[in-house]
């Protein structure tokens, strides 16, 4: 009886001893595949290009030239010039197109802001001009410093982003 005891606990012993794999036998951790940046559209390319020529020009409220420039004036003047019908002002601009997540952003999209104080209201929108590793560059008319380029990332820009929206 002895024996068998003694048997059983060896037994039950060596069963519950956990064996290593070896290499080949090892699970290997899933290494997430990096995104391949979707090529911009030339048409994206060209109205941004174009955008940018306004770089520097002084804001205006309902400007659409170099003489003065507002928000959507800037996008009203660069996708007109590439023959797209876009809508006046910011809050249609704001409801036609496509929305976007912020992390799937293109170049030529459109980003919108909320930058009157304790307000979700959009009243700003500028072009992304360029994404680069989810940092997010944009082209609008600042009411401070006219038409420039800024970043997501700014921490004004940051609390005051409310949506993203595809036209292209």
């Amino acid at each position: 009886m002895k024996k068998l005891y003694l048997l059983l606990i060896i037994l039950v012993t060596l069963s519950s001893c956990k064996s290593t794999k070896n290499k080949s036998q090892r699970s290997t951790k899933k290494i997430p595949k990096t995104e391949t940046k979707k090529p911009i559209s030339k048409e994206a390319t060209s109205i941004i290009a174009y955008a940018k020529r306004f770089k520097g020009v002084k804001y205006k409220y309902g400007g659409t030239s170099k003489k003065g420039m507002d928000c959507s004036g800037l996008i009203y003047t660069s996708f007109g010039a590439h023959d797209i019908s876009m809508p006046r002002t910011t809050k249609d601009l704001a409801v036609k197109g496509n929305w976007v997540d912020l992390k799937q952003v293109q170049e030529g999209d459109l980003v919108f802001f909320a930058t009157k104080k304790n307000s979700r209201k959009v009243n700003h929108v500028g072009i992304v001009t360029e994404v680069n590793k989810g940092d997010v560059s944009f082209i609008h008319a600042s009411t401070s410093r006219g038409v420039m380029i800024s970043k997501i990332s700014e921490r004004y820009w940051y609390f005051a982003y409310v949506q993203a929206r595809r036209y292209l």
